[in-house]
């Protein structure tokens, strides 16, 4: 990490906490000279992250938070982590919407960020297990009136999760009906041996289905997903299409994803032109 006293505070902390998963720990007096910043932004940053459950303060530093695998955050802990990587990554899996398509977003708050930067792409359908996602584009609706070219919304039915999504039996035979062209799919973890992973064992289900009636699969996931497993794999590696991340992305997780995926758009970054 550089030195930088003019970093914001989701800056700063999106870089301690990198800092705390790559070394195992940290202390306060090594991030404020990295930082540039006092003891004091430090220790109220620690403590905003601790708060968020993604470390553990420990005497005169942090450590990293080990996981159950069946740990599951909710909607509201999870919005405030890698805010910047989630808009950086919802604007490049943006451009890979054409209009007129039919698409599907799944849960979590990268699609949350996505479906924001869907809203003036015309004439799409998008079908959605998420409630956060189907209310983005009822909202606009609702601000802007009846308009040529709004997106036709279908939010599966089903038991909602803590990320505020659907699933179960009814979601799943809402979505194994319906076939669409895009699938955008935010995970909990991602690695080589479990491939995409989820805590929770319905919501595995719902995205198998999910998959399953895609003809291209997008990943759209921040660097911190790479590495972690949770409970149950939906999916592997070679069933995804895209993989649509940010510049974190260490870069031998780069190497292993070429082998796997067919194409890998890191936010920001320019890459080769080709098609999905």
């Amino acid at each position: 990490m550089s030195e930088n006293q003019n970093l914001l505070a989701e800056q700063r902390r999106s870089l301690i906490l990198d800092e705390v998963r790559r070394r195992g720990g940290v202390r306060v007096n090594e991030l404020t000279r990295k930082l540039g910043v006092s003891d004091m932004t430090v220790r109220r940053d620690l403590d905003a992250l601790a708060r968020q459950g993604v470390l553990e303060k420990v005497h005169g530093g942090a450590v990293p938070v080990v996981e159950a695998s069946t740990h599951e955050p909710g909607f509201e802990a999870k919005s405030g982590l890698e805010l910047t990587a989630k808009e950086d990554i919802a604007r490049a899996a943006a451009k890979l919407v054409t209009p007129g398509a039919a698409i599907a977003l799944s849960g979590g708050t990268t699609t949350f960020a996505l479906a924001h930067q869907l809203l003036d792409v015309p004439d799409l359908t998008v079908v959605t297990n998420s409630v956060r996602v189907a209310d983005v584009f009822h909202a606009a609706q609702r601000t802007s009136g009846p308009r040529q070219g709004a997106a036709t919304v279908v939010l599966t039915g089903g038991v909602r999760t803590p990320s505020d999504s659907l699933v179960g039996p009814v979601a799943d035979q809402a979505i194994a009906a319906l076939h669409f062209d895009l699938l955008f799919l935010g995970v909990h973890g991602i690695s080589v041996e479990a491939g995409l992973s989820t805590p929770n064992l319905a919501e595995a289900e719902t995205n198998r289905r999910l998959v399953q009636s895609a003809r291209r699969v997008v990943v759209v996931a921040d660097h911190t997903k790479w590495g972690k497993v949770g409970l149950s794999s939906f999916a592997s590696l070679e069933r995804i299409d895209t993989l649509v991340t940010d510049a974190g992305l260490p870069d031998e997780a780069r190497g292993v994803v070429a082998e796997h995926l067919r194409r890998l758009v890191v936010a920001g970054e320019p890459e080769d032109d080709a098609d999905i």
